[in-house]
């Protein structure tokens, strides 16, 4: 376990999650504002073994963990820390479509950044699709500010970058 909520436990990715892994990455809705496309069961499989690797490697700033609910062990989505390419700890977080609406994001949201702070973190970003309202308003809710507008290279769509000083 990486760190736990009220009613999520956030663990490293395994090849069991890839039911729930191709259930988040091949629904269009869920990557409507995300990098990347829809995926086949094989591609799933393909990059969940990707991302368990990157855990044993030597300066790893790449980290996808499965977000799972604590009474039934079900795999509710991912929860992100990576680096960007200015060498920002980036947070992000998606859920499978049935688990939208539960206030999964704002826990996940809450927790990540205790998280954050607990192991030394300075400073996080997050960059959300302007039409993404929801996912504005939760990194609003825990402080972030606005630092910047822009066009993103990898979508072509309208996104705003926040930081939240820890």
């Amino acid at each position: 376990m990486i760190f736990e909520t009220q009613r999520l436990v956030i663990r490293k990715l395994e090849l069991l999650d890839l039911e729930g892994f191709f259930k988040l990455e091949s629904n269009p809705l869920v990557l409507q504002y995300a990098t990347g496309d829809v995926k086949t069961l094989l591609e799933c499989e393909k990059e969940l073994k990707n991302l368990i690797e990157k855990y044993d490697e030597e300066n790893n700033d790449f980290w996808i963990y499965t977000i799972e609910h604590k009474l039934n062990n079900e795999f509710l989505g991912t929860v992100a820390l990576v680096k960007d390419d200015e060498g920002n700890d980036e947070i992000g977080y998606r859920f499978i479509q049935e688990y939208w609406g539960n206030g999964y994001a704002t826990e996940i949201c809450e927790a990540l950044i205790n998280y954050c702070k607990s192991i030394g973190m300075k400073k996080l970003i997050g960059c959300v699709v302007d039409e993404n309202i929801a996912s504005a308003k939760i990194l609003e809710r825990f402080n972030f500010k606005e630092v910047e507008k822009f066009v993103s290279d990898d979508i072509g769509l309208p996104e705003t970058k926040y930081e939240l000083v820890l």
